[in-house]
């Protein structure tokens, strides 16, 4: 992996370029276009955090956190934090870019006093899962719009 991995906001700038970016053909059923996933963060306001990944001037993914995101199966007045969308740009996986991506969603909620990373992913051969369980994510026996909930404990928060 670059040490040149950094995160940055969707601008005008870099807006066009994002939509362009395109995971292997073989993941392209497991994950919605940048497109798709911008709209729904327009939608959704504050409570999305679209996000590039960059590797110097490159853009090698996209991710999008949420915060205080109800999902349908909850009690009223519990909501979730966590991350919403993963894209790594085809030819960039294996270089640590998704790992990258998890650990800054993960430091954003901390630095918010959140306690749980929540995700889901779908059930696939080529999927997610593996990675996700690699990085610490217990799957918690629950679905969401068809697939499954992992949850990633982030410890105390710091005290402030």
């Amino acid at each position: 992996m670059s040490s040149a991995l950094r995160l940055v906001p969707i601008t005008t700038e870099n807006v066009e370029e994002a939509c362009r970016l395109s995971v292997r053909p073989d993941q392209q059923r497991l994950v919605q276009p940048v497109a798709q996933s911008l709209a729904l963060a327009y939608a959704f306001g504050e409570q999305a955090w679209p996000r590039l990944v960059m590797d110097g001037e490159e853009i090698v993914g996209f991710l999008m956190a949420f915060f205080d995101v109800p999902f349908d199966a909850d009690p009223p007045g519990v909501t979730r934090d966590g991350l919403w969308r993963l894209n790594v740009a085809a030819g960039q996986q294996g270089r640590g870019v998704g790992r990258f991506a998890v650990e800054q969603v993960a430091a954003e909620l901390r630095r918010r006093g959140r306690r749980t990373l929540t995700t889901s992913w779908h059930v696939a051969d080529n999927g997610p899962e593996p990675f996700y369980r690699r990085l610490g994510f217990r799957l918690t026996g629950e679905t969401v719009e068809g697939e499954i909930i992992g949850e990633l404990d982030l410890g105390t928060p710091a005290a402030g």
